[in-house]
């Protein structure tokens, strides 16, 4: 069985799908790993290394592409890539297939086995292969060090012959997993940090890394999915949210958003009014900027100042760190690998509910309940 890699050609995508020591292990257990040339140099994951761990690199994409059996990708091939793959083979990258209905009907026609690594069930037997759990603690590593680094202030207390500097105050809008990463970087840098979340069982999570958590009431008690996703608000609770955001906007440094609901646009968390009563000098970091952003003014890719506030719409920030990101979504691979193959054959086990929620395709059907469901 053939599982080939080929290199990203995402634009500000820097990721490889596979690290050495993940293709190394693949080959321990009787697969050829067979890798485009050049497809981990962005990684700093050189071909030697490759070639070392006994994978194989090939500089023709199209043979790579007509004999693989299993293709593994961070972002989803071109539509010419996939009509290179030969009838059966089996596609794991981040499909989105909710927001790419289009996608889906290629993936259909060409009876390509796909599986979404942005599908995998947010459940305790699949922590493992949870990659978006992976790329969101990074971004939310890496959104805290742009602000600090966009901030003209100290992030932490500072006692000088001169005087004292106060810490500085950051927001963070959604608990979820980037939040409460942001929530630790922050606070390791010396910030003072309060959490908002509508999910009230994030509160603990909140408060054990240091920060003071926001509550607002809302009407609707079942604030979350069974996929630990914050739902969408009704617009009366969406008023009350946008209230308290607002107090605290006002007195904020540095403000850092995470807001996501799944299928969806990003919720807007911050409007143009906010921004304006802001501290010149304020920085938010909005992480939803791909999805929209949570703020009214994000611009994706640029960094905008208004009325004296940076607004930073970020790309990509797992890619940012392209070396430890692969390394982790080489793991999240190889764990749903372990599952998907059998004795050396593929094993689509639809009792399984990972194998079940994370197949968007199969022999020409709709596998995923999700998109089933919509």
């Amino acid at each position: 069985m053939v599982i080939a890699i080929i290199k990203e050609t995402a634009e500000h995508e820097r990721r490889v799908a596979l690290s050495p020591d993940a293709a190394s292990q693949l080959i321990k257990k009787g697969f050829e790993v067979w890798i485009e040339q050049n497809a981990g140099a962005s990684s700093n994951f050189p071909d030697a290394h490759y070639e070392e761990a006994g994978a194989k690199i090939l500089d023709s994409k199209n043979e790579l592409l007509s004999t693989a059996d299993i293709l593994l990708t961070v972002q989803t091939p071109s539509h010419e890539d996939l009509r290179s793959l030969k009838k059966n083979a089996v596609l794991v990258c981040f499909i989105w297939a909710l927001q790419n209905p289009n996608l889906v009907s290629l993936l259909q026609d060409l009876q390509i086995s796909a599986l979404g690594m942005d599908a995998i069930p947010r459940i305790s037997r699949a922590q493992n292969m949870d990659a978006l759990s992976s790329m969101s603690s990074i971004a939310g590593y890496k959104a805290s060090l742009i602000a600090a680094n966009k901030l003209d202030k100290y992030f932490p207390m500072m006692m000088t012959a001169a005087g004292t500097i106060p810490p500085s105050k950051a927001l963070i809008l959604g608990a979820g997993v980037a939040g409460l990463q942001a929530i630790a970087t922050c606070r390791k840098l010396g910030a003072v940090v309060e959490a908002f979340d509508v999910r009230p069982a994030v509160k603990e999570q909140v408060e054990s890394l240091g920060a003071k958590f926001i509550e607002v009431e809302l009407s609707e008690e079942e604030t979350e999915t069974k996929g630990g996703y914050a739902k969408e608000l009704t617009e009366d609770d969406k008023l009350k949210q946008r209230e308290l955001i607002h107090q605290h906007t006002k007195k904020s440094d540095v403000i850092i958003t995470t807001a996501l609901i799944p299928g969806k646009p990003a919720p807007v968390l911050i409007t143009k009014e906010m921004v304006t009563d802001m501290k010149p000098g304020s920085v938010i970091v909005d992480i939803a900027a791909e999805n929209g952003g949570n703020c009214e003014l994000t611009e994706m890719g640029a960094t905008k100042n208004v009325n004296g506030v940076k607004i930073v719409g970020p790309i990509n920030l797992p890619s940012q760190l392209a070396s430890d990101a692969s390394t982790l979504y080489a793991k999240n691979m190889l764990a749903l690998l372990n599952l998907l193959i059998k004795e050396g054959e593929l094993d689509f086990d639809f009792e399984d509910e990972i194998i079940l929620n994370t197949t968007i395709t199969h022999q020409g059907e709709i596998i995923s309940p999700m998109l089933k469901s919509n």
